[in-house]
């Protein structure tokens, strides 16, 4: 047990000089204390209409009734009105006068939602002033997280959980080119204590990343604390896991990097995708739990968005990730350390 220590402590001053892994560790908790510092931005305005007209061409209470139902710019001619609406990089709805109330200029390339409501828009205003009878419920608010900013947050978090893989990876590639890895063969060292060696470094900074993390972005209730702890605990424990299959894998420094960037987008980039393409009921979605973060980044949106009950399957899932692949690193290593 003092030998692993003293190992652990060795590693620990080698972390000093990897900058890859130091950014890994830092930068998630620079971006938590951005979101945190900054509590009354409200990423929901960024998904409100935006209309466009011509100034002084519209009535006063038509002006009125836009800005009441999203933002409205007004432009000097038609033509910088056009400019704006076919603009790549806007969703602007243009707006002008018509002989029986208000027409809309469309660019034709605008998302299927904005296409429809500019399609529609004159005959709303048509009817603004025609009362409907509606009931209303109201619906209490399960969590102050809007969307937009649930999901930054939870990007946020699965990338500080990746800190562990980048740690345990340049570890055994910078073992591998200092020649300390042939030392270790000899070691008489069994191949549990060996993979444990090597993960809990890793394992602690990724768990310690992302509770920093968590602990700046979240505002939890205390029913939603054991799945969000064993999230990061079984996602940390994967991802540094992981960095022991690249270091395993891996002939040099480059090579490792490069795996790194690559397993860095797959860790990312499949949950993302599915989550803001693929309803949940479509037969292609449980093809995402293929990749054990998406696990992860489903039981955290979950956590956020105030469903306390619904974790537990994807931490079952990623609890099944973690085994699995426990199991192959497990026999891989007990095979080259046979052969030696």
């Amino acid at each position: 047990m003092r030998r692993i220590m003293k190992r652990l402590t060795y590693q620990l001053k080698n972390l000093r000089k990897d900058k890859l892994c130091l950014l890994t560790f830092l930068l998630p908790i620079v971006v938590g204390i951005v979101i945190n510092v900054l509590p009354t931005m409200n990423t929901q305005t960024l998904g409100e209409m935006s209309f466009g007209c011509v100034k002084s061409d519209l009535p006063a209470k038509t002006v009125r009734w836009l800005r009441e139902n999203g933002t409205l710019t007004e432009y000097g001619t038609l033509g910088e009105l056009e400019t704006a609406v076919n603009d790549p990089a806007t969703q602007m709805i243009g707006v002008l006068r018509s002989e029986n109330g208000i027409r809309t200029l469309l660019s034709g390339d605008e998302l299927k939602l904005y296409e429809t409501t500019g399609k529609t828009l004159p005959r709303l205003y048509d009817n603004r002033m025609n009362k409907i009878a509606f009931s209303q419920t109201i619906v209490p608010i399960r969590s102050n997280y809007d969307g937009l900013k649930s999901l930054l947050i939870v990007i946020t978090l699965v990338t500080a959980m990746f800190m562990g893989c980048t740690f345990n990876s340049m570890n055994i590639i910078g073992e591998k080119e200092d020649g300390v890895a042939l030392v270790n063969q000899i070691l008489p060292m069994g191949t549990g204590d060996y993979i444990l060696q090597k993960l809990t470094l890793g394992f602690i900074g990724g768990c310690a990343s992302t509770a920093i993390c968590a602990f700046l972005c979240i505002r939890i209730a205390p029913a939603q604390i054991p799945p969000l702890f064993l999230l990061i605990v079984l996602s940390a424990y994967t991802a540094s896991l992981i960095g022991l299959f690249i270091g395993y894998f891996s002939s040099g420094l480059m090579t490792g990097i490069v795996y790194i960037k690559i397993l860095m987008i797959l860790f990312l980039a499949p949950p993302i995708i599915f989550y803001l393409v693929v309803p949940t009921d479509n037969v292609v979605f449980p093809l995402s739990y293929l990749f054990p973060s998406s696990a992860a980044f489903y039981g955290l949106m979950d956590v956020l968005g105030g469903q306390a009950h619904r974790p537990w399957l994807n931490l079952a899932i990623l609890a099944g990730h973690a085994g699995l692949l426990s199991g192959i690193y497990f026999l891989i290593m007990a095979k080259k350390r046979k052969r030696q």
